[in-house]
C-alpha cells in the first residue's frame, strides 16, 4: 500500500471472509436456538428447521446422519452433543463453500489481469 504497510494477501482475505460467514451463521444459529427454548413459536421452529437443513444434508451425503439419528434415539448422544455436531458441520460447510468461491474468484481475477498476449 502507499503508506508503507503491505496489502493483505488475497488468501488471507478469502479465509477471513469465510470465517466471518461461518461465525455469522453460528451466531444466528445460537440466537434461533435460544429463541426456540425461551419463546417457542411456529416461526422460530421453522427457522430452526431451515438452519438445520444444511448440516443435515451434508451429514446425509457423508453417510453419517443415520448413525447419528440411531445414537440419539438410543440415548447414546445427548441433544447438546447433536447440536454441537450440527453446528460444527454447518461451520465447516459454510467455510468450505466461502473459501472455494473466494479461490475461484481469485483465479478468475488472476486470469483477467494478465496482459492480453498471455491470455491465449
Amino acid at each position: 500500500m502507499r503508506d508503507g504497510t503491505p496489502a493483505p494477501r488475497l488468501a488471507q482475505l478469502v479465509v477471513a471472509n469465510a470465517l466471518a460467514l461461518a461465525a455469522g451463521y453460528l451466531a444466528l444459529g445460537l440466537l434461533v436456538e435460544s429463541l426456540r427454548r425461551l419463546y417457542p413459536s411456529r416461526g422460530v421452529l421453522t427457522l430452526s428447521f431451515a438452519l438445520d437443513a444444511l448440516p443435515a444434508q451434508a451429514l446425509s451425503l457423508c453417510g453419517l446422519l443415520t448413525p447419528l439419528r440411531a445414537a440419539y434415539l438410543a440415548g447414546n448422544l445427548s441433544e447438546a452433543g447433536l447440536r454441537a455436531i450440527f453446528g460444527g458441520t454447518a461451520l465447516l460447510v459454510i467455510f468450505l463453500l466461502a473459501a472455494s468461491l473466494g479461490l475461484v474468484v481469485a483465479a478468475l481475477r488472476r486470469v483477467f489481469r494478465r496482459p492480453p498476449a498471455f491470455r491465449e
